[in-house]
Formats: C-alpha cells, structure tokens, sequence
C-alpha cells in the first residue's frame, strides 16, 4: 500500500495532515459548540501511517448524548481510497463529497469542515485603512453636479455617484443639509 494523495484534496475542507492528531484531540475539537451534527475531521491515522481517519461529529437531542466516530480511511494499491470496500474513490475530495449526500453506512451524513478556533489568529484578515482623497466638506455643490465636462475639467466624483447623491438630496429636501460652502 502506498501512501494516501493529501494532495488531490481541497482546502475548502479540515484536514490536519502531516500532524498526527490523537483520537481524543479529534473529539475536543468536534465538540466544540460551533461545530453542528455532521461537522467532520479528516486525519492522520494514529494505527496506521498509511491511512487518514475520518471523525464525524453526532449531535444528540441532549448535549450529553453528542458522540464523535472515527472511521478509517484505506486505500488500494492503486491510490483509491475506501472507507467501506465495496465503495472506492480516486481522491479524498470524491469521498467526503459523496458522503455529504449519502450516509452510505456511516453514523450521519457529513455537513461541515469542523471548527477549529484561534486558527483567525494564525492568519488574520488583513485591514485594509485608506484615508479619504476628497474633504466633502470643501467641495461645493457645483462641482459635484457639473453638466457639462470637458476633457479638461476634473470631475471629482463619477456620474454614477452624482446621480445617487442627487437622488438622496431630494428625498431629504426641506433638511438643513447644505452641499453649498
């Protein structure tokens, strides 16, 4: 048997690969109250090095009775991968697509990639700060609405905006909102 093709797998899913995940830490992330029934965990297996686990998180109607299963996913010589015998896949994006639409023998259908916190404080969302380029305060009325440009006039705002700010100045008219400085 060779080794399974983590490659051929999409990152929209979890999958903890080159760490060896123990059983027990699969379970505490699956348990945590983000994850809903069907959240799963793709993993190094802990038996057997060639192999990935698949935990699938099952909710109970009570919190007491929420349980994780492991289910081992083997492959054949020829890379497929299988988790019952009787049903193989070319990839592990076939195999956790087919189950999120079949339940095929497992203890749930698979839903979610499981929740795994504090990965938003590995790689936070850039913020992006941008200072404005025009001081609305200092632009007159006549500049925003100019009917006639020409190619050298330096129209500060797009047609696009003139028509949406002229559209809200006449839906607040009467308010003491002045474009005139």
């Amino acid at each position: 048997m060779g080794t399974c093709p983590i490659r051929s797998y999409s990152n929209t899913h979890t999958v903890l690969g080159n760490l060896t995940v123990p059983a027990s830490a699969a379970v505490e992330l699956l348990m945590l109250p983000e994850n809903i029934d069907g959240s799963f965990l793709v993993r190094e297996s802990e038996t057997n090095k060639d192999c990935y686990s698949l935990s699938i998180l099952r909710r109970g109607p009570n919190s007491y009775m929420d349980s994780v299963k492991h289910y081992r996913i083997s492959h054949l010589p020829n890379s497929w991968l299988f988790i019952s015998p009787g049903l193989t896949f070319p990839s592990l994006q076939h195999l956790i697509d087919h189950y999120k639409e079949n339940v095929d023998g497992l203890c749930c259908q698979l839903t979610n990639p499981c929740y795994i916190g504090g990965l938003e404080r590995i790689r936070p969302t850039p913020i992006v700060i941008r200072k404005p380029t025009i001081n609305w305060k200092d632009i007159s009325r006549s500049v925003i609405f100019r009917e006639k440009r020409t190619e050298s006039s330096n129209c500060l705002v797009s047609e696009g905006l003139r028509e949406a700010i002229s559209s809200y100045l006449q839906m607040t008219e009467g308010s003491d909102l002045s474009w005139d400085t």
